[in-house]
């Protein structure tokens, strides 16, 4: 499945989460996917991005919460990852949907009297903090990659004369 379908699926299941359980299982279905996701920009994405990239394919990587019995129930949603047909959107997709999982694990951490659960949404909110910044880091490479193709006064290219239609 594409990667932007993945991430709206992703970010409607986390949205439809009940329970505490719930909120974790999908929080490391999203780190899980953004891991896939910068595995495969690593591997196939633009130059200036494989660095990001791979980075984001190691972050959590060793995290036992992907053990749950829910994630493992329905396996890891990033197995499905067959594609990125457009980098740029997928990577606002997955900061939008990293950003919800860790706002989500916030409401987790403070409702939470258990101190395992506790540590567990802290990790998580870890992971997804530092993969957050690593979607950007790579949104903000695109954006000067952009900037320096269109040039310094945007889209516009040659002479203004002919731009205006003129000899």
């Amino acid at each position: 499945m594409e990667a932007e379908r993945l991430i709206v699926a992703g970010r409607r299941t986390l949205a439809a989460s009940r329970g505490a359980l719930d909120v974790m299982a999908e929080a490391w279905q999203a780190q899980a996917l953004a891991r896939a996701i910068g595995s495969r920009l690593a591997l196939y994405g633009p130059m200036e991005l494989r660095s990001e990239a791979r980075a984001l394919g190691e972050i959590g990587a060793g995290c036992s919460a992907l053990d749950h019995p829910t994630v493992l129930s329905g396996g890891a949603r990033a197995a499905q990852l067959s594609g990125i047909a457009e980098v740029r959107p997928a990577l606002a997709g997955l900061a939008l949907l990293l950003g919800e999982a860790g706002i989500a694990l916030v409401g987790v951490a403070c409702d939470t009297g258990e101190d395992g659960l506790y540590w567990q949404c802290i990790e998580a909110m870890d992971a997804a903090d530092e993969s957050l910044e690593r979607v950007h880091g790579m949104l903000r490479r695109l954006a000067e990659r952009e900037k320096e193709r269109d040039g310094p006064y945007g889209g516009i290219r040659g002479p203004a004369a002919s731009a205006a239609g003129g000899p």
